[in-house]
């Protein structure tokens, strides 16, 4: 089929070229009749704008690239979905890459974006060497990263999002020990994911108060998936463990955990209880109603967003930001007191 021109519309309206480009622009030049006129014909021949020729005539795209490290994580899926969500509420559409858990890979998607004229990008990430990256880029494009934490002390400037998951390991602590539990795994935990450390860090911390130290199973893979939960569940359930919980330290790695039990024929909460953290859609499934720290995705999602374009409508604003969002305890009934059937 032909492509319809602008030229195409400019002879069938009977009208300049010029006339037809300031009609779709919305000049005050143009009346609102010879608009409308133009406008409707554009409908019946099917003519579309063309993006990249006025992105390039006025330096704007309005598209925003995203970087996730696998969007077959449900994590990462339903927080691009409220990504995407936020930024059409603000007239922006998103270009969605994948790293798949490769930082080296992350480089090469950032160029590949700005080559493609994006606005701003987004990083989701929990490795440390995010904020690296994004510092070298800090001068190209704008960004944010979503996931991995800055503190002030930093030395890399970068514009970040990120849940207080420090506060998130603790509240998972302190939610067990207060339904009785201090004999606790904490499965899943990724020394190489900056995330993971504060997870951790304020998990531990809340134990130690109390006097309390937990059995840590580490996981040295990029990533926390369902199938890495199941392995590190059946290691445990294979040496007979005397624990009474298990602080799975992503809902994915949590669910992997459900499977080995039910083969090592363990009910959870009777025989052992669950909490995650991330609150996936998954966890409020009725066979599965996973008690989990929510991340508040919509939330991070909207402030991330609203941060980028910020910076991409303000580029003379040289400061950079960090925020930061509390998450929250969903109960549902993967967990009870020791030796009590759930509620």
């Amino acid at each position: 089929m032909k492509r319809v021109t602008i030229k195409d519309i400019a002879r069938i309206a009977g009208v300049s070229y010029a006339t037809i480009s300031r009609a779709l622009s919305g000049s005050r030049e143009v009346s609102e009749q010879t608009r409308a006129r133009i406008l409707e014909i554009c409908k019946q021949e099917g003519y579309r704008t063309n993006a990249l020729a006025r992105s390039l005539s006025c330096n704007k795209t309005n598209v925003i690239g995203l970087v996730v490290p696998d969007i077959t994580n449900p994590f990462y899926a339903e927080l691009a979905l409220e990504i995407e969500t936020s930024a059409r509420r603000l007239n922006y559409n998103v270009m969605l890459c994948n790293s798949v858990h490769y930082e080296d890979n992350i480089g090469e998607l950032m160029d590949f974006l700005i080559s493609h004229q994006v606005d701003g990008i987004i990083l989701a990430s929990s490795h440390n060497e995010a904020r690296a990256c994004l510092h070298e880029y800090r001068q190209v494009i704008p960004s944010v990263l979503v996931g991995a934490s800055v503190s002030d002390n930093d030395d890399f400037c970068v514009n970040a999002v990120s849940v207080d998951n420090r506060a998130g390991g603790r509240m998972a602590a302190e939610y067990l020990i207060g339904l009785g539990h201090q004999d606790i795994v904490y499965l899943g935990f990724r020394p190489a994911s900056i995330t993971h450390q504060l997870r951790f860090s304020g998990f531990q911390r809340a134990m130690q108060q109390r006097s309390l130290t937990p059995t840590v199973l580490e996981n040295h893979e990029s990533s926390s998936s369902l199938q890495i939960g199941y392995q590190l569940g059946k290691q445990l359930f294979a040496q007979g463990t005397s624990s009474t919980a298990i602080f799975a330290a992503t809902d994915s790695l949590a669910l992997g955990v459900i499977q080995a039990a039910d083969e090592f024929n363990l009910r959870i909460p009777e025989d052992i209880s669950l909490l995650g953290f991330d609150n996936i859609s998954y966890a409020a499934l009725p066979k599965i109603t996973l008690t989990t720290i929510d991340q508040r995705k919509p939330v991070l999602a909207e402030t991330a967003v609203k941060h980028l374009v910020s910076v991409i409508e303000h580029p003379d604003d040289d400061g950079y930001a960090h925020h930061m969002i509390r998450p929250a305890l969903v109960e549902r009934r993967s967990c009870c007191a020791p030796g009590r059937q759930p509620d």
